[in-house]
């Protein structure tokens, strides 16, 4: 069972997050910050948050500045990119977790562009550990075949031919993950577009943001991704050069399922088959 409640989380340049919180009945053995994938709601994380909550631990989600509960202005009037998400948004979070239970171990674990925001997150080494979850660069020429006949005709067409008439991204009249701010959206392809991702375009600065993360980190990936090819992951994860790591990549008949992809990890019904045989080690290791 888990007690939840919703909060507003102000960052420090003002901006009032949408934040939901779920604890555990009883004392938490630690706090764990859900860190969503990009143009997917802190909603879609419930069952899991819940199912941590479940296991003793206080967990934290929410939605970045202008994206589901947290979109309180029109899009064309937020000035934000991917790099200010981390900056502000996810500091200001990572505090609040850290806050729900102080002394206690803190876990990220971040989905997608959640596994890349730690880079752009000041204070991202208050985290005991970092887990990724399905999460890769986004360099379009090394994502998964299934993407990639999508990915040109984003990153080529649809991307810079509407967000600067529509003043931010639409892509859910698109089906093309989701409305974005245009910061978010015009960074996001420069980086997609370029064989070093984000260290490529943003240079030196950035490439030093990487290396500075020293919190442990483990990813998860999974062999059916849609999205992210081994390479993608491969990719980003070698830019944490200042954190020991440790990947694993799992194919889901090996785990005794049909499929996983990119986004089955967080449905309920693998509750058993991923959470309870993944997650719950790490949890275990954590509080020992």
């Amino acid at each position: 069972m888990s007690i939840e409640s919703t909060l507003e989380i102000h960052t420090a340049d003002g901006y009032p997050l949408a934040a939901r919180l779920y604890r555990p009945d009883g004392e938490a053995r630690g706090v764990v910050l859900l860190v969503s994938a990009m143009g997917v709601p802190q909603s879609f994380y419930a069952p899991f948050a819940r199912w941590l909550a479940q296991q003793g631990w206080t967990a934290l989600s929410f939605d970045y500045r202008g994206m589901g509960d947290s979109r309180h202005v029109p899009l064309p009037k937020l000035d934000i990119d991917v790099i200010g998400w981390g900056q502000h948004d996810c500091a200001a979070m990572l505090e609040s977790a850290q806050a729900q239970a102080p002394g206690k171990p803190l876990l990220w674990i971040g989905h997608s562009l959640g596994g890349q925001l730690p880079a752009f997150t000041p204070n991202i080494n208050q985290a005991s550990r970092i887990l990724t979850i399905a999460a890769g660069s986004g360099y379009w020429l090394e994502n998964a075949w299934a993407l990639k006949r999508r990915a040109w005709l984003l990153w080529y067409f649809f991307a810079p031919l509407l967000t600067p008439i529509w003043g931010y991204f639409p892509g859910r009249r698109l089906n093309m993950v989701g409305d974005l701010p245009r910061g978010v959206m015009q960074q996001w392809r420069r980086w997609c577009l370029h064989r070093d991702y984000a260290v490529g375009v943003e240079g030196e600065a950035v490439r030093q943001r990487f290396a500075a993360v020293r919190s442990p980190i483990v990813s998860l990936g999974f062999t059916d991704d849609e999205m992210m090819s081994q390479r993608n992951v491969a990719s980003l994860h070698g830019f944490y050069t200042g954190s020991t790591l440790s990947r694993q990549r799992y194919s889901p008949q090996e785990l005794g399922l049909q499929r996983i992809g990119h986004f089955g990890f967080f449905r309920k019904e693998n509750q058993a088959a991923l959470w309870q045989r993944l997650i719950a080690p790490e949890l275990t290791a954590l509080s020992a």
